[in-house]
């Protein structure tokens, strides 16, 4: 990953983390703890905030991170960092921004719906 790359990845890094400090925003924490229930109702198709794609792509992003096959090794001793510094940066980027937007969605409440009765 190129150095105009990665600083836009730390550059969207920063900004979701920032959004995480905002009024009313779901902090930081609570997204972290969010991450295995929106795993769980993507996977049972519950929230459909998120693809069944973008859950195969974070989990490409964290085998390739632990993985010891690497695109660009890392006896490249910075650039063999680099990339996987970007992609743990697109994964931790992405993971707040979708468990955020999961919480938001769980705060909005899910219908009730009961067998023969008509919600508004």
């Amino acid at each position: 990953m190129n150095k105009k790359r990665s600083a836009a990845a730390a550059g969207q890094a920063w900004q979701i983390y920032s959004e995480t400090l905002q009024p009313d925003a779901p902090g930081l924490f609570e997204r972290v703890r969010a991450v295995p229930r929106m795993v769980k109702s993507v996977l049972r198709g519950d929230y459909k905030g998120m693809s069944y794609g973008t859950l195969g792509l974070l989990a490409l992003g964290l085998i390739y991170i632990v993985s010891p096959i690497d695109a660009i090794p890392e006896v490249l001793p910075v650039i063999g960092i680099a990339d996987d510094t970007g992609v743990a940066l697109w994964l931790l980027a992405l993971l707040v921004k979708s468990a955020g937007d999961f919480v938001t969605w769980e705060r909005g409440g899910r219908p009730t719906v009961v067998v023969g009765e008509v919600i508004d």
